[in-house]
């Protein structure tokens, strides 16, 4: 499995004197396998500027548990909101070898959510 993040901020959503940051991430799930996979479950680990921790866990993405087949991908979007303008996320799916019907954990590497203005 290869997993691929692309985060953007939402300045339009957002409100620095309300501390909302809103940022909408896009994620890539490719099955690179030679057996099909279904996507059973999430957990995200979002981290703020602050360091206060928020985790979450449920069923599927965006309402969905789908198959991947072999060679196939799977592209959603989602979206976080923070109290302060950087943070990150880091996390796991949960997939059924469909196969074996055994589920494993495939992690999702930690990415940055960031304010254009607030980088250096």
């Amino acid at each position: 499995m290869r997993i691929s993040v692309t985060p953007r901020y939402r300045e339009q959503l957002s409100s620095a004197a309300e501390a909302r940051y809103v940022f909408s991430y896009t994620v890539t799930v490719r099955n690179e396998s030679d057996r099909s996979v279904q996507l059973l479950a999430r957990y995200w680990k979002i981290t703020q500027g602050s360091g206060e921790v928020h985790e979450v866990r449920g069923k599927g993405v965006i309402g969905q548990q789908p198959l991947i087949g072999p060679g196939q991908r799977f592209r959603y979007t989602s979206r976080a909101v923070l109290d302060t303008p950087v943070g990150t996320m880091e996390g796991a799916y949960t997939l059924l070898d469909t196969t074996t019907q055994r589920p494993f954990d495939a992690p999702v590497a930690l990415f940055r959510l960031a304010q254009p203005a607030a980088l250096h």
